[in-house]
């Protein structure tokens, strides 16, 4: 009996050494992704207002948690019935993403100043209230979560599958890749979004002298800096993450422009697709306001 009870316990003792082995391969081939993950994510968590910047951090690492528990099942039970169909949810999360970069570089491109009336209407459609203005920006940051999440948890399980690991330690190592995804990049988001606050407090507990002193006021005043780069590099990562997904899912793509390097392609594909999509929702948005018009 004894020693069956110590059999037990040396195959869970096995069984977790395998899983955190490859736990740490599936994080390193998951690092690029999540690099992405947390240059898009940090982007869309600034611009509230201090007191309401970790509440609403709080509510999107809420919905991340709860996108990986949909994800996860879905993405085995897919794997287990028809493999095929992860890659087609991977290259309409990619049309998405794409979607979502391009608009604002054509946003950002070809912004125009306002004339009086449209300042006027521009005031009225600002008349929402924070919290719905606050809930809208929470949405859209937790259904892009939600694609880049499908990415982690797929690139995670394809690594896991590779090695022909038994189908507790897919589970395992999928699931702890996930939640290491989800605390590591909304953990570093709270800090980035927190260094005014902490360069306010260095001030004023050393009196705005010596080395504390100095080092406050350059976290405050490199936040800003930090959130446009921020801006950029979310936005160019959305982009990229979506010609990766086309690069590497189309098999069409597979052997194009073989003299290109990878990061050239994803970001020409990435842009293409986007704009593409952008074509597509703005003739679909036209046909509809048409159609609905009395």
């Amino acid at each position: 009996m004894a020693s069956g009870f110590f059999a037990i316990l040396d195959d869970i003792a096995a069984l977790m050494d395998d899983v955190a082995v490859t736990s740490k391969i599936a994080t390193q081939k998951t690092a690029g992704i999540l690099g992405d993950d947390l240059a898009v994510n940090a982007e869309k968590a600034t611009g509230f207002l201090s007191s309401r910047e970790l509440p609403v951090l709080w509510a999107i690492t809420k919905g991340s948690f709860i996108n990986k528990l949909i994800i996860l099942p879905i993405v085995f039970l897919l794997n287990w019935l028809y493999a095929p169909a992860i890659n087609y949810v991977l290259i309409l999360g990619g049309i998405y993403l794409a979607f979502e970069g391009v608009e604002k570089v054509i946003e950002f491109l070809f912004h125009r100043d306002k004339k009086g009336h449209e300042v006027i209407e521009e005031i009225v459609e600002d008349e929402k209230s924070s919290e719905e203005i606050e809930k809208e920006k929470v949405k859209s940051a937790i259904t892009t979560d939600f694609i880049l999440s499908i990415e982690i948890v797929i690139i995670a399980l394809g690594t896991v599958l590779e090695e022909s690991h038994p189908f507790i330690t897919q589970i395992l190592v999928t699931s702890l890749v996930a939640f290491i995804a989800t605390v590591g990049v909304y953990g570093i988001v709270a800090l980035i979004v927190r260094m005014d606050d902490a360069g306010f407090k260095l001030i004023k507990k050393s009196n705005d002298k010596g080395f504390f002193g100095r080092l406050g006021h350059i976290l405050v005043k490199a936040l800003p800096i930090v959130i446009k780069i921020l801006g950029v590099v979310g936005t160019i990562a959305l982009i990229m993450v979506a010609g990766g997904i086309f690069l590497h899912r189309i098999e069409f793509f597979h052997g194009i422009l073989p003299t290109w390097p990878d990061v050239l392609k994803e970001l020409t594909l990435g842009v293409v697709g986007g704009l593409a999509a952008v074509a597509v929702f703005t003739l679909g948005k036209g046909i509809y306001s048409l159609a609905t018009k009395k």
